[in-house]
């Protein structure tokens, strides 16, 4: 007797179910609620003012990148536990990890684009060159952003060809059984993996190691221009170089974790449901919504609206 291919799942406990629905869950609906706050603040902005401005027009698309995300972890999650039969599908299992790879490199590159627009409306430069792109970025940004939406498209293809691999192994004997058993297992190509993941990320973190530096460049120099000047307290100028610098450095930080996270994760090194794979999955969740609360901290306009809707909801529970 001979039984249906099994996934690797079946020796998952309920207890590691429940761990990972919770921990990630949580994770996944604080992302969800603090990017849809993000979304919807400059939504209602869009609507009062009949125009949004470019931060919160980059702001959107990086919220609406990270929610799809989010819930595409919430869903895989929910596949790869209840239905591994399914998830194990060539179509299905490759349709996850493309998704994963272009809803990453989407926020990437938003993220990265929110850095270079605070570099140059913040930045202190003479330079032609600079000026011509501070005084056009602000037209040229809604074509940046949607060309990130297609190159991320575009090359995340490239994830399901040639990279995995679903098979259904030889059959093997069951302890004090008759019958034999056929365990799904995949291969990845790491090479092709590892390769195709670092040229992905490359632009946009060499644009974001410009951007700081350029911003360090620039505060360093300002700091210059107010002690020629007899002054020594902190400007807004200053203020503003200084939030931005606190903005790139807290993601960067983010995203190392989160790439690591993400490629080892990727490259199905780690046994399926092990604890280093679960860790991967915790990584990868807690990276937008941490991100995006410290963007929330971080921005005077949300943080203030952020501080009013929190004292509604304290008066309405009060009521």
């Amino acid at each position: 007797m001979t039984n249906t291919c099994s996934p690797p799942e079946d020796n998952l406990s309920p207890f590691k179910i429940i761990f990972i629905f919770t921990i990630m869950g949580t994770e996944c609906i604080i992302g969800i609620v603090s990017n849809g706050f993000i979304v919807a603040i400059n939504a209602a902005e869009w609507i009062q003012n009949k125009v949004i401005s470019t931060s919160g027009r980059i702001l959107c698309f990086l919220s609406i990148s990270r929610i799809a995300l989010q819930s595409l972890m919430i869903l895989e999650i929910t596949f790869h536990s209840t239905s591994p039969r399914l998830y194990y599908k060539d179509g299905v299992y490759d349709t996850f990890k493309v998704g994963f790879m272009f809803l990453h490199y989407c926020s990437l590159w938003f993220s990265a684009w929110l850095s270079c627009f605070y570099f140059v409306k913040i930045a202190d430069f003479s330079y032609r060159l600079f000026l011509k792109l501070k005084w056009r970025i602000t037209g040229l940004m809604p074509w940046l952003l949607w060309l990130s939406v297609f190159f991320a498209f575009g090359y995340s293809m490239l994830f399901s060809y040639g990279i995995y691999s679903v098979h259904c192994n030889n059959s093997f004997p069951i302890p004090s059984s008759n019958s034999t058993k056929k365990i799904y297992f995949t291969e990845t190509n790491v090479f092709n993996l590892v390769l195709l993941f670092n040229m992905g990320i490359f632009i946009p973190l060499i644009m974001f190691i410009l951007a700081a530096t350029l911003l360090i460049i620039s505060l360093k120099r300002h700091t210059l221009h107010m002690k020629s000047n007899a002054t020594g307290s902190r400007d807004p100028s200053m203020e503003a170089h200084l939030g931005a610098i606190r903005a790139i450095s807290y993601f960067v930080i983010f995203y190392i974790f989160n790439a690591v996270a993400l490629l080892l994760y990727m490259s199905n090194i780690f046994d399926a449901n092990s604890c280093w794979e679960i860790l991967c999955k915790i990584i990868m969740a807690a990276y937008p919504a941490g991100h995006s609360i410290l963007l929330i901290q971080e921005n005077s306009g949300l943080k203030r609206a952020w501080k009013q809707l929190q004292s509604r909801v304290h008066l309405y529970l009060k009521k």
